[in-house]
């Protein structure tokens, strides 16, 4: 197994990378560090929706969207990345996506815990320290590749992270601060001591990955990899990327346009994430749904595919849900935490 352990990199590479090893077939794990701030979008996510892109602009901060699905975050220095690139065929990783967090996330949890946090895993994608979230994750199917990322938190900007953000007014700004406050942490806020370098913290994590994966051979950015991920940084920060997935205007919860025809739109929270959800409803048919949040779906790019199957299907939860199972099982698709049956109650809240 291949090893890139990068230390501190301008912020693209901590991003084009990975991304670009998978594209190029490669298997290996990477340890890097961002050396400027930057927002990351998950892959399923409405830019306009999710971010105050006005106040990005104006900071001058980049954004990028990940192949990778998840919620929007704001990445700065004081967070390590680790990325997991690995054969889809390989023996060692489970198929189902949420053993593979539970398996992979083994060695970053008992990294952790020899630097004093008490980490515990927490289904499907999170890493926790006293209740507390410590460490968010997210995978992806690149090409051949499965990819699991996530980070270990040395530091982090709650008041950025909360100024980025789209929210309705000031006071739900304040709100989401707070909230970041009290249920996200770092490694020394838990442990009271200053964080430990990232060399102490890369050796260790080196070695436990070694335990699972045999013997990592150090390798450095070669120039078929630089000139891949150099192309995939500009093309993963460009508007047309970045804004691919606004493809409706979303207009309220539900409005209503002639008898029998409504567009609506619906927001629940399910164990594998928030769902967006809209429609227009026409003489008890569904029509134009768009799907979106921060919530896992391999392959990402079937998505799309889900949406223009649900063209016309009856307007009640039971015949959508059906229509959902059928497409799941039809095509192999893995979503943690979205059962079909609770993905259809999406558009009928209780």
């Amino acid at each position: 197994m291949d090893l890139y352990n990068l230390g501190t990199r301008p912020w693209q590479d901590t991003q084009s990378i990975y991304h670009a090893l998978a594209h190029l077939g490669r298997e290996a794990i990477c340890l890097i560090e961002p050396a400027s701030p930057y927002v990351c979008l998950g892959y399923h996510q409405d830019a306009a929706k999710e971010l105050d892109l006005d106040y990005i602009a104006r900071e001058g901060i980049p954004l990028f969207r990940r192949e990778v699905g998840g919620g929007a975050v704001y990445l700065d220095r004081g967070q390590l990345f680790y990325q997991f690139i690995l054969r889809k065929d390989d023996p060692r990783i489970p198929p189902d996506k949420a053993a593979l967090f539970d398996f992979l996330l083994k060695p970053v949890i008992e990294t952790y815990r020899e630097f004093g946090v008490p980490a515990e895993y927490k289904p499907v994608n999170d890493i926790l320290s006293n209740g507390k979230k410590i460490s968010g994750n997210g995978a992806a199917e690149i090409q051949e590749r499965v990819v699991v990322v996530g980070n270990f938190l040395l530091d982090f900007n709650f008041e950025q992270m909360a100024r980025v953000l789209r929210v309705p007014d000031e006071k739900f700004r304040d709100k989401v601060f707070k909230t970041l406050q009290e249920n996200l942490t770092t490694l020394p806020r838990e442990t009271g001591q200053p964080a430990p370098s990232l060399e102490e913290l890369s050796a260790d994590f080196i070695r436990r990955c070694g335990e699972v994966f045999g013997e990592l051979v150090p390798r450095e950015v070669d120039t078929e990899l630089r000139a891949k991920a150099d192309a995939l940084a500009a093309e993963y920060s460009a508007p047309g990327w970045v804004l691919e997935n606004d493809r409706r205007e979303q207009a309220g919860r539900e409005v209503k346009i002639a008898e029998g025809v409504s567009v609506m739109e619906r927001v629940a929270k399910l164990p594998g994430g928030l769902v967006h959800a809209s429609a227009v409803s026409s003489n008890g048919k569904l029509h134009d749904i768009h799907l979106s949040g921060d919530f896992f779906f391999f392959p990402a790019a079937r998505l799309v595919d889900l949406e223009r199957a649900l063209e016309g299907v009856d307007n009640q939860v039971d015949p959508l849900a059906e229509r959902i199972e059928w497409f799941f099982r039809t095509y192999g698709i893995s979503a943690p935490g979205l059962q079909p049956g609770a993905l259809a109650q999406v558009f009928f809240p209780q």
